[in-house]
């Protein structure tokens, strides 16, 4: 599954909401840290811009012995998504600032088995909550059902992730210019269906990928974690 964490407004309801998903759901898979319990102050600026993340790379999932490849990855504002919450709602004096994203798009994937191609369709609403700290870190939580992987070819399968409910995994965030959200051996639930060729007892995806976050409301501004 398609990342690099980078809509709030239903907002900040929303964006609790979220986080508070998030949470559960790390501690739930035994990932919670010092972070979550005793999570310090975070703000995430421009308040109000809306933002969008871009694959630099390559994002790569890997279901058992099978790895899929993509080359061209995004996540663009609308519908009220990918924006930072307007002041004062950027702020969180206690914990991370949380908005919802659209689902990110995927294409121009591989697959590491001969004659086998891949395709990525998402749908919902993805999260990302930021947590300022060193490193500052990123949460993505993935809505039930909202990533499927399918392959054509000698190997017809059907990867779906999150497939009992909401997952979450943790990425970091860098500020900068661009500032980036890089995602590193993230494991996500999934349940692997197909015929021969395909890596049915497979639980788990591992994902890796990295995304620009960008300024889409001002270019000439960068999107930041602080406290």
């Amino acid at each position: 599954m398609t990342v690099r964490r980078v809509r709030t407004r239903a907002l900040v309801a929303s964006g609790a909401a979220l986080a508070a998903t998030a949470a559960l759901t790390l501690t739930a898979t035994g990932s919670a840290d010092a972070r979550t319990l005793d999570a310090g102050s975070t703000t995430v600026g421009p308040a109000g811009h809306s933002f969008a993340a871009t694959l630099n790379g390559s994002a790569s999932f890997q279901a058992g012995s099978v790895t899929v490849t993509c080359s061209v990855s995004s996540s663009q504002p609308g519908n009220g998504n990918n924006q930072i919450p307007a002041a004062p709602g950027n702020t969180n004096p206690s914990g991370p600032v949380a908005s919802p994203i659209n689902p990110p798009t995927y294409s121009n994937c591989s697959t590491s088995m001969p004659g086998v191609s891949a395709s990525i369709a998402t749908s919902g609403t993805w999260g990302v909550s930021m947590q300022n700290g060193s490193p500052v870190t990123a949460t993505l939580t993935v809505p039930t059902g909202g990533l499927v992987l399918q392959t054509s070819g000698i190997a017809t399968c059907t990867v779906t992730a999150a497939p009992s409910g909401p997952a979450s995994f943790a990425a970091t965030f860098t500020n900068g210019a661009p500032s980036q959200i890089t995602v590193t051996d993230a494991v996500v639930p999934v349940t692997v269906t197909g015929g021969m060729g395909c890596p049915t007892s497979a639980t788990s995806s591992t994902f890796n990928a990295v995304y620009d976050v960008t300024d889409t409301t001002d270019s000439s501004q960068q999107i930041t974690v602080g406290s």
